[in-house]
């Protein structure tokens, strides 16, 4: 976010989205939450779709910062990879449970669906460049397949019955899964 204000707008847009749902989102909600005078998050988010938009940002900015760690090889992938997951199911779990609100808002509505996408996009290519690096043949398609094994563990410990993973099992599970991808690496 281009400033510590923004940043804490969009950290209290997620938090209500995540408590309330998107029918507890607006702009007096978040001036509250973000413990701001009235009508800030307004200057900085004139429309419901702007709030949503930076709230998204938010979020993609946020994983990112998770994302940034540089791996060197398939166990210290499969480290990250449990870190980052164990975080969005721990204490990231309010961005996690958000994201699920914003993906299901962003069906109904295709002005949202795009921001959504971008943030998508971004996440995806990341994991492309670490198969890349970590030598997949065929990374892009490999991407749909780790992308899909890690947002089907988070939804079965946030929404499912599967409960809180430990982050050993969630190492051993990407491990499992990094070395079919890489062809037994």
């Amino acid at each position: 976010m281009d400033s510590p204000r923004l940043a804490r707008i969009g950290d209290a847009a997620i938090g209500l989205i995540a408590r309330e749902g998107l029918r507890g989102l607006t702009h007096r909600g978040v001036d509250r939450e973000a413990e701001l005078p009235p009508g800030s998050t307004s200057y900085y988010a004139r429309t419901r779709l702007a709030l949503l938009e930076l709230a998204i940002a938010r979020m993609v900015e946020l994983d990112d910062g998770h994302l940034a760690r540089p791996v060197e090889g398939p166990d210290d992938a499969a480290e990250a990879i449990a870190a980052f997951l164990h975080h969005s199911v721990t204490d990231g779990r309010t961005r996690t449970l958000a994201r699920y609100e914003l993906a299901l808002e962003a069906t109904r509505r295709p002005e949202l669906r795009a921001a959504y996408d971008r943030g998508g996009r971004q996440l995806r290519e990341h994991a492309a460049t670490v198969l890349t690096k970590l030598g997949a043949v065929e990374p892009e398609a490999h991407v749909r397949t780790l992308v899909g094994w890690c947002e089907g563990i988070a939804f079965d410990a946030l929404a499912g019955a599967g409960g809180e993973p430990s982050r050993e099992e969630l190492a051993a599970g990407a491990r499992s899964l990094l070395c079919t991808v890489l062809g037994g690496r």
